[in-house]
């Protein structure tokens, strides 16, 4: 059997997706790539919210940015580049 047959697109976990992020996710854990620290989004430092157009959380420990949201007019945009995984 040919790999490609075994593909799917990424609509085919939407309904995981949605169940997920339905969750709290201050509870949410994470490793910071730049320390490798482990901790609750709700406990990292918060900048750019409510007064700007989304919201950017870095480690509290060594300050890399894990998490970077920003809401416009048409979606949501959601970057993690700070977070080697986040349990949830």
């Amino acid at each position: 059997m040919d790999e490609t047959q075994l593909r799917l697109d990424g609509n085919a976990c939407g309904g995981m997706l949605r169940e997920v992020f339905t969750t709290d996710m201050t509870a949410a854990r994470g490793a910071c790539v730049g320390c490798g620290t482990v901790g609750q989004v709700g406990g990292q430092h918060l900048y750019g919210y409510p007064h700007g157009p989304g919201a950017v959380l870095r480690c509290s420990v060594c300050e890399t940015v894990l998490l970077v949201l920003v809401h416009t007019r048409e979606s949501y945009r959601l970057g993690l580049p700070g977070l080697a995984w986040m349990q949830i």
